[in-house]
């Protein structure tokens, strides 16, 4: 917060710069000035979006490994990191064993270590796991809407609500949002592949804190709130023309993804939560088993997550080269 200030002083530029460190896991206050980098990308850089949607990310991954020779096996839940010798030999899945000479786990960290590997083998502790402070979970409406929407491009953030008492209930108080800031994207904005001609792609996302309870009426209760101040921005209705509705929030997070207390954006990125004070991106008690993902070294958000691999890819390389 001090440093942003030291450049900016009309509240909104101040809403606009400290926004995205609602998704880092702290207030502005409790964040080092070293993330002001993030702002720096976003402005300096550009914001990349990927035309046909960010699954496209995943599709050009899968793409490239084939082409290396990668054989993807799909629907294969690992349930057991199997180890002799102080090394891993494989996993195990519900229809067998697959060996390995190294493992890489891209799953949640916490369920690696917590749930698939015996205790014996497990780095940290459940008190460590408790002692983390987690970076925001989200609650979010994929819409189909059969209308072109006024007045809203790609990215729009509404701050018309109070900054200070949002981050209050995500980081210092934690429970449901009296009054939540949340950004709308309308890729159909910019890319016509995503809805049919006429019509867009709405998503709406609002930061929330992790390890709430998530029933289906505190979804639609937000649900409506946020669509309220929608339509008042629009000028028009939009609720009676949605034709598709999906909300995801903490449990999805946990069922689809064995998310820690349903976070969707890792650890806080905390003084004492950064670079090497991550959990490590290798075992210390596995020699060939790694870790990739939002709660290891670099952090969390699509690029540090594949950054994450990048690294581990190099260290895996010199263990075989040894």
């Amino acid at each position: 917060a001090k440093h942003a200030r030291k450049f900016f002083i009309h509240p909104k530029l101040l809403k606009l710069i400290e926004f995205p460190v609602l998704f880092l896991g702290a207030t502005p206050e409790n964040t080092p000035a070293l993330y002001s980098l993030m702002n720096y990308a976003d402005l300096a850089l550009g914001t990349w979006y990927p035309k046909g949607g960010m699954h496209q990310i995943v599709r050009g991954l899968v793409a490239v490994a084939e082409e290396l020779g990668v054989k993807i096996e799909y629907n294969q839940e690992v349930r057991e990191v199997v180890v002799e010798n102080g090394r891993t030999t494989g996993v195990r899945t519900a229809t067998g064993f697959w060996p390995a000479d190294a493992v890489v786990a891209g799953a949640d960290y916490h369920h690696i270590e917590q749930q698939v590997l015996a205790p014996e083998h497990r780095h940290y502790s459940p008190a460590y796991w408790d002692s983390r402070t987690m970076a925001p979970s989200s609650l979010l409406f994929y819409l189909g809407v059969n209308r072109k929407l006024d007045r809203l491009r790609h990215h729009n953030l509404f701050f018309d609500e109070d900054f200070s008492q949002h981050a209050h209930e995500i980081y210092e108080a934690p429970q449901w949002p009296s009054r939540p800031l949340f950004y709308a994207s309308v890729p159909s904005k910019t890319d016509p592949t995503v809805a049919p001609e006429g019509q867009e792609n709405l998503f709406l996302l609002v930061p929330v804190a992790p390890d709430l309870d998530d029933p289906e009426a505190t979804r639609e209760k937000y649900y409506h709130l946020i669509m309220d101040r929608l339509e008042k921005h629009c000028g028009h209705s939009i609720r009676e023309h949605v034709v598709y509705k999906r909300s995801y929030a903490h449990r999805d997070f946990v069922a689809d993804y064995h998310s820690f207390k349903g976070n969707a954006y890792g650890l806080a990125n905390t003084l004492k939560q950064t670079a090497i004070l991550k959990p490590s991106l290798k075992s210390n008690k596995i020699s060939n088993l790694y870790f990739t993902g939002q709660l290891t070294v670099p952090g969390p958000g699509v690029p540090p997550s594949l950054i994450s691999g990048q690294v581990v890819a190099g260290e895996v390389l010199k263990e075989f080269k040894k």
